[in-house]
């Protein structure tokens, strides 16, 4: 998949494509859809599969103070867009100046001019420009070729979207936001220096800051990790929150991976929370919370040996 920040000075093959437009956060299946649907209408052409989209996300830029809502970090999003099939992908840096440009500006300029699409796929609600007062009849208006599909729904009844899987995980819901996703969300960082005292209670885990990833509903996860290198997932009791009994600062994923010994700090994990087994709490004694934490990785253990196919 080739990758440009740029709508401007294009080459001739990255020019011409059938471009679905979106944030595309999750890349859940409701975009699958649209995607899908982009595919076959590029495929018909004879064109490439383009994607257009922003970052950071919008919603960053408009409400800074917001707590982490990303699903999917730039690297993952692209992953996932490139597993749909996607030829070009057009990651457009998104400021105040380029959110200030009106719909028709946006329709002529970026599109028109710039990456001079064969056709624009986008979902049904779709709106661009300053105040977002562009519209699919915007688009047409500025003579291009636009297909709009409506929401996916799935066969839970429920509608799929980006908000609604983030209230899933904030709910602690992992079930239900893959389901929703049409795939298994999950969490990926460094792995970073911590204080230390899962060591020395005879739990070491793989420290990783959230970042700008969506914090799940704090408490303890049986979980599947991904260490470089190796050809299989690992089974692990994590922890995401705060550590009520040592009140960290700000919310971080522990991740003690069963049955591993090894050095991974600055190694980059790949985290897949499966099932919330409980809360965070706070204990009375080191002794108590030992004695639970040995008991989240024995009911890790036996879910995912249980669920292993």
């Amino acid at each position: 998949m080739q990758t440009f920040a740029t709508y401007e000075n294009l080459s001739a093959d990255a020019r011409g494509a059938v471009v679905a437009i979106g944030n595309f956060d999750g890349v859940h299946r409701g975009h699958q859809a649209l995607l899908q649907a982009a595919k076959t209408e590029a495929r018909k052409q004879g064109r490439t599969l383009g994607v257009l989209t922003f970052e950071p996300h919008p919603r960053r830029l408009f409400r800074p103070d917001e707590a982490p809502f990303r699903l999917t970090p730039p690297a993952l999003k692209a992953e996932r867009l490139a597993a749909c099939g996607v030829d070009v992908l057009y990651a457009l840096p998104f400021h105040w100046d380029f959110a200030s440009r009106s719909a028709e500006d946006f329709a002529h300029t970026v599109l028109r001019q710039g990456l001079q699409p064969a056709t624009i796929v986008v979902g049904a609600d779709f709106c661009f420009g300053q105040l977002r007062k562009g519209t699919v009849e915007t688009l047409r208006a500025a003579g291009l070729s636009v297909i709009s599909l409506d929401k996916v729904t799935h066969d839970t009844g429920d509608v799929v979207s980006s908000s609604a899987i983030r209230s899933a995980l904030r709910r602690g819901e992992i079930a239900k936001a893959n389901a929703l996703l049409g795939w298994e969300w999950e969490i990926r960082g460094a792995v970073i220096h911590g204080d230390k005292r899962g060591r020395e209670l005879g739990y070491p885990t793989a420290n990783i800051p959230l970042g700008e990833t969506l914090h799940p509903s704090y408490g303890v996860y049986a979980a599947q990790a991904w260490i470089p290198g190796e050809k299989q997932w690992r089974s692990a009791a994590v922890n995401i929150g705060i550590r009520p009994m040592f009140a960290l600062s700000e919310g971080l994923m522990e991740a003690h991976i069963l049955d591993f010994s090894g050095d991974l700090y600055g190694q980059t994990l790949r985290v897949r929370p499966l099932k919330r087994l409980r809360g965070e709490a706070k204990f009375d004694s080191l002794d108590a919370l030992v004695a639970q934490i040995e008991a989240d990785c024995l009911e890790t253990r036996t879910l995912l040996e249980n669920a292993a196919p």
